[in-house]
């Protein structure tokens, strides 16, 4: 029977060719780029202070940019080329012809729509450590940063997991789309950087307000809408179980966003936006390590959970412990990003399903990609027992590669150039780091402000309802 001409093979489809996952792909990775521009350029241009509107704003264009040429140029084949050692690609340019032509480590895909696939999602792992230092890192400083970064970090966690020649990717951790590798090493390497780069201005650390809650609004639903690629494209293929994933993670993120939602008004009396939006972060976040792998109530389960537990860190356990206290992280990339992309490995390794493994991994032993949650239920208890172990040592070499290699960049740096601005250049703000600024009104945009939040972590101006 032949083909329908629109689906014949010619030089430009060859049979290992799937258009309609080529298109998907492509559709996805666009998706997960316009999460970075515009979406957390917005997010970070209305969440801060209105003067580091146009600084947080122009990080995240940056280095979009920036990981780019980094990543067509050595970081796609250090992260998905051929192996250098178990945990690292060799570094090579992907810009030949032939190479983008030829039929990618996974799906009917070309090497073109890989890179750009796996760019979008490099780069906005350099722009979610961005958050943990608004408001204070010099620019020189985060310019020589990222390039650092994608080069030397960024590919070992992505080679080690998503590889499949990769270390962790041979133990079998389940990584659906980047609790681990974006997630969780966003989440520690901004928090270690911010340590290193110290805090902001005193004033700023007290009084820290959106400029246009609105505005941030706009940003968080574009990251959550872009989710649909993120998590819906990992597959490489227009498949059920990327419907699948689509719908988990739209369910988990409402279900945190509502359960973090209740949390505020049950402790601090107000329903806040703010709070709102934090809870659609972690909700998105724990769900993707496990969006294509886990049934429908599994992520409701795993919503209340990424609406509470991050809530519970970044609440309570923030004024108590001296380290999360004594580190500035601006955005609470910690919380949002490192606790709750911890929960989702861990939950993903008790919540997998077996059968919705072999729809997403397509290998022939499947069978050892099992929750502990269904060993019990099947008689593997050891299985599930194995895979919580994985998910867990992976947790600890995502934690300890980010911890060192962040480190070693920051203090490569600061022989180089000063990581956090002067104080004059803090006191004044956009101006003074790019002559240019967000508004044209309303002066220094103190006086007409009557936002309740100091920052992100502002609730506690929020007094409880007395009961008297």
């Amino acid at each position: 029977m032949e083909l329908p001409v629109g689906l014949q093979f010619d030089e430009a489809s060859p049979e290992w060719f799937s258009k309609a996952d080529n298109a998907w792909q492509l559709t996805a990775a666009t998706l997960v780029g316009m999460q970075s521009v515009p979406g957390l350029i917005i997010l970070y241009g209305s969440i801060v202070k209105k003067k580091w509107a146009v600084n947080s704003a122009f990080m995240a264009l940056y280095a979009f940019a920036a990981v780019l040429v980094c990543w067509v140029g050595w970081g796609y084949q250090m992260s998905f080329g051929t192996e250098l050692f178990s945990f690292l690609g060799r570094p090579n340019v992907a810009l030949d012809e032939k190479y983008l032509f030829t039929q990618a480590f996974g799906g009917k895909l070309p090497n073109a729509t890989m890179i750009y696939f796996q760019f979008v999602f490099a780069a906005i792992t350099l722009i979610l450590i961005a958050g943990a230092l608004l408001g204070r890192m010099n620019f020189h400083a985060w310019m020589l940063f990222v390039p650092l970064w994608v080069t030397f970090s960024y590919p070992i966690t992505a080679y080690s997991i998503w590889n499949p020649n990769g270390w962790l990717a041979s133990k079998g951790l389940i990584d659906y789309s980047g609790g681990y590798v974006i997630h969780l090493a966003s989440g520690v390497a901004g928090f270690t950087a911010a340590y290193w780069v110290g805090p902001r201005a005193t004033v700023d650390k007290e009084r820290f307000p959106p400029n246009n809650i609105l505005l941030m609004l706009a940003g968080a639903g574009l990251l959550w809408m872009g989710w649909s690629g993120f998590n819906g494209g990992d597959p490489y293929n227009v498949s059920m179980d990327a419907s699948l994933a689509v719908l988990n993670t739209h369910v988990c993120t409402a279900t945190s966003l509502l359960t973090w939602l209740v949390l505020d008004i049950i402790f601090f009396g107000k329903p806040s936006v703010i709070g709102a939006t934090q809870g659609m972060i972690t909700g998105l976040v724990c769900i993707t390590p496990a969006a294509g792998v886990v049934q429908g109530w599994a992520a409701i389960v795993m919503g209340m959970m990424s609406g509470s537990i991050p809530w519970y860190t970044m609440m309570i356990l923030h004024k108590q412990i001296k380290l999360l206290k004594h580190v500035d992280d601006t955005m609470a990339v910690f919380h949002t990003h490192a606790v709750a992309g911890s929960l989702g490995g861990i939950l993903t390794g008790f919540f997998s399903s077996p059968k919705l493994c072999r729809l997403f991994y397509l290998v022939d032993n499947w069978q050892h990609y099992i929750g502990l949650a269904y060993g019990i239920h099947d008689g593997r208890t050891m299985a599930g027992l194995k895979q919580m172990g994985i998910q867990l040592l992976g947790i600890v070499f995502v934690v300890v590669v980010n911890v060192v290699i962040t480190s070693l960049i920051c203090l490569l740096l600061r022989l180089i150039v000063p990581l956090r601005m002067t104080e004059d250049d803090l006191k004044i703000g956009d101006d003074a780091v790019h002559g240019e600024e967000a508004y044209a009104l309303w002066g220094d945009g103190e006086k007409f402000n009557g936002s309740k939040h100091n920052s992100v972590y502002g609730m506690e101006d929020f007094a409880v309802p007395s009961k008297a």
